[in-house]
């Protein structure tokens, strides 16, 4: 790490309230209302404080609407300083220890928010997978796609609940869902967080445009979310953008089906996908096609397809960020 990118990350955890700040968001992401609740503090004070940490690489600020949501930084030399300097705040300092009883307090009044959301919806979802197999032997066929091992770095497009995070999420170094549902982020907040899974966050944002800047990743997910899309082949030309060399691309969809009560009763664009085009998805990203799996249910059959990217191809993103470093 440079000597003053160094200086300027010290100097901002040299304050008490900023440290305390650091410890909070090492365990959870935070929105500055939520701060201002948990250490009694003004909005504009805790502002300040928080503009400070992020200029600093401590902390990444990840926008969601008019809100903003702030975790420990996950990549680059600033993170590791910001967890070794997390790493010294003692837990039984009577301040910290009450920072933590409130940061539990504002956990709850977020998972009961996530409840209601799925109350609300448990009927809708739950009417869906009766017309499909059961959801474990999805996942069950995902892993032999991917096997937990050979994954670092997960994207999970449409990530809805979270669920392809948690499957993945105790034997990844990092995984990021993106969803744009801000109701179904704050479900998958509560499940990552129930699990204890802080190498995973969520990101608000649309599959045609992902909220990510240069981040590459060696497995991209797209789990029964391309039959929403108004054009399935425009989303998977973006996330190919964020493939690794040698990374892998799963689309888990429904093959070709009649149930029109999906789309007049549940939204979906599509009825359902064959080989073909999407494997014609795959050619126009800049992928090649391999193993698909076929789930039979009744009536519906869930398909996984698999590409990936030549390991010998830069990533797009990388791509463009070194053409911009040249500039």
């Amino acid at each position: 790490m440079p000597m003053d990118q160094l200086l300027q990350g010290l100097r901002a955890a040299a304050e008490p309230t900023r440290l305390r700040i650091l410890a909070l968001c090492a365990r959870n992401e935070l929105t500055v209302s939520d701060l201002t609740t948990i250490l009694r503090q003004s909005q504009p004070r805790v502002s300040r404080h928080l503009k400070v940490l992020v200029e600093a690489g401590l902390l990444q600020r990840l926008r969601e609407g008019t809100w903003a949501f702030y975790r420990l930084s996950d990549t680059g030399e600033a993170a590791t300083l910001a967890r070794g300097l997390v790493g010294f705040v003692p837990a039984e300092n009577d301040i910290v220890a009450r920072d933590l009883e409130r940061l539990e307090s504002v956990k709850k009044v977020r998972a009961d928010v996530a409840s209601a959301f799925f109350r609300r919806n448990a009927g809708q979802w739950d009417g869906i997978r009766k017309l499909y197999i059961d959801d474990e032997e999805v996942e069950r066929a995902l892993l032999t796609l991917l096997p937990r091992r050979e994954v670092r770095g997960l994207l999970d497009i449409g990530t809805g609940t979270g669920r392809i995070l948690e499957v993945f999420g105790k034997d990844i170094r990092r995984g990021v869902g993106v969803d744009l549902s801000r109701e179904m982020l704050t479900v998958a907040r509560v499940n990552l967080d129930k699990r204890g899974l802080l190498n995973c966050h969520v990101r608000h944002g649309d599959m045609n445009q992902l909220p990510l800047t240069y981040e590459t990743f060696d497995a991209v997910t797209f789990h029964l979310v391309l039959h929403y899309a108004e054009d399935p082949a425009a989303a998977v030309k973006e996330a190919a953008r964020f493939l690794e060399p040698g990374g892998r691309l799963v689309v888990i969809d429904f093959a070709p089906h009649e149930e029109q009560s999906l789309r007049t009763e549940h939204a979906h664009c599509w009825l359902g996908f064959d080989d073909r085009e999407v494997e014609a998805w795959f050619r126009a990203a800049g992928l090649s096609a391999g193993r698909t799996i076929r789930l039979p249910g009744k009536p519906l059959t869930v398909c996984l397809w698999t590409a990936a990217r030549d390991a010998a191809a830069p990533a797009r993103g990388a791509q463009t960020l070194e053409l911009e470093a040249r500039t």
